[in-house]
């Protein structure tokens, strides 16, 4: 059987540059740099109110025209897309029966680091009263660190200069456009939203904010937040950068190893903006307003990361949801409740006839975290937490992109 993994992968023209192996095809160059955007609370796929309803799915919906057209095939980027149509809610099952039930947001996105909840399974900020701080050091970022390898937290909405008051913690309608400077960053412990006519978001422009700690996973740890300290001499703040920063440090060349990204609770597809949301002529409300301004966000944040150097020299962007979404019927911890897993790179599994490759592989959240363990060469321990009984997203990129021999 033909191996696609070890063809040639066209790049705009170009070959990717890899190892020649017998047999005369060629072995992708490992990945250097990982973008992970984070979105949130929606099914890529469910049996039931697909298209309709308040709770629908993301594949093919009407309000997702850019994510139709990369795993279509319609798109110039679709060439450098693979993506999963078996990515589950953390330890779901088959059937959902007996599965544990790992919700709301916040105990995923510590899952992401940590290859386990940690038994939180709540939205708290990491302090004050129910807060969810760990004391453990075996997480991902701080494997990194070890590994004198770079990591960076990239999220939308703070740091922003106010009109008066705190940086980390805006008055009532008082953001404005401009981001401090990186002296004045803090580590943002605690979520914000509100509204405010001196802000204009460049992605929807709306006015509106909202950020949400919990959709921060480095934030949970003491070792990765540097305490309980929301000022700029928190000494971990420069970790933690507006999501404005990102464009910056794409051009000058100067993006981590492992770069997370959180939009804001409205471009991650968790919140309707007041008002609904226009998008390509048309006009959304409710669940579908929410689709369309992640569908809208991405379509922006995604070619600015393609063409930095860090991307195109063996870099790749993974499209991460946090949890499977109730709908109403059915069981959304069972394997009929999917989530969306799509990877963007020029080393992801070649296109098959003509269209992005499908993984029907059964994956979750384990396996992006083993991924990363292998891809960074932090494994010296082992595994961390589930992820030691996964089996990796290797199936989505070609052949020697992800090094899984430990």
């Amino acid at each position: 059987m033909f191996d696609y993994r070890r063809c040639y992968v066209a790049l705009g023209g170009a070959l990717l540059l890899g190892t020649a192996i017998p047999g005369g095809y060629a072995q992708a160059a490992p990945i250097r740099t990982v973008f992970v955007i984070a979105m949130e609370n929606h099914n890529w796929s469910q049996p039931d109110h697909q298209f309709t309803g308040t709770q629908q799915q993301v594949y093919h919906n009407p309000a997702a025209p850019f994510l139709s057209s990369l795993v279509d095939g319609a798109s110039s980027i679709s060439r450098q897309v693979a993506y999963a149509s078996n990515y589950h809610n953390v330890l779901a099952t088959p059937t959902g029966i007996g599965a544990s039930n790992i919700h709301p947001s916040e105990p995923n996105y510590i899952w992401a680091e940590a290859g386990s909840n940690l038994g939180v399974l709540n939205d708290n900020p990491p302090y004050g009263t129910g807060g969810t701080n760990q004391n453990t050091a075996a997480h991902l970022s701080t494997l990194l660190t070890k590994s004198g390898q770079t990591w960076k937290s990239y999220q939308e909405d703070i740091d922003l200069l106010p009109n008066s008051g705190s940086v980390n913690i805006p008055g009532p309608d008082s953001l404005t456009s401009t981001v401090a400077p990186q002296s004045q960053w803090t580590v943002p412990l605690s979520s914000f939203s509100g509204s405010s006519a001196s802000y204009t978001n460049p992605y929807n422009g709306a006015h509106q904010y909202e950020y949400a700690a919990k959709h921060n996973p480095m934030l949970f740890f003491s070792d990765t937040n540097g305490g309980n300290n929301g000022t700029n001499t928190n000494p971990l703040a420069s970790k933690y950068a507006p999501l404005q920063q990102l464009q910056i440090d794409l051009e000058k060349n100067t993006v981590a190893k492992y770069n997370w990204i959180t939009p804001n609770q409205f471009n991650d597809m968790h919140t309707a903006l007041s008002g609904g949301f226009t998008y390509n002529g048309r006009h959304y409300t409710g669940d579908q307003a929410q689709i369309a301004q992640g569908d809208n966000f991405l379509s922006k944040i995604i070619p600015a990361i393609m063409a930095s150097q860090a991307y195109k020299n063996n870099g790749a962007i993974i499209l991460w949801w946090d949890e499977t979404a109730p709908t109403g019927t059915g069981n959304e911890n069972d394997f009929n409740h999917t989530i969306g897993e799509i990877v963007i790179s020029p080393a992801a599994h070649p296109n098959v006839k003509g269209k992005p490759y499908v993984s029907t592989l059964n994956y979750s959240h384990s396996d992006d975290l083993r991924t990363m363990q292998d891809i960074f060469h932090v494994r010296g321990k082992g595994y961390l937490g589930d992820a030691a009984n996964a089996q990796g997203l290797n199936d989505l990129f070609a052949a020697g992109a992800v090094d899984s021999v430990p």
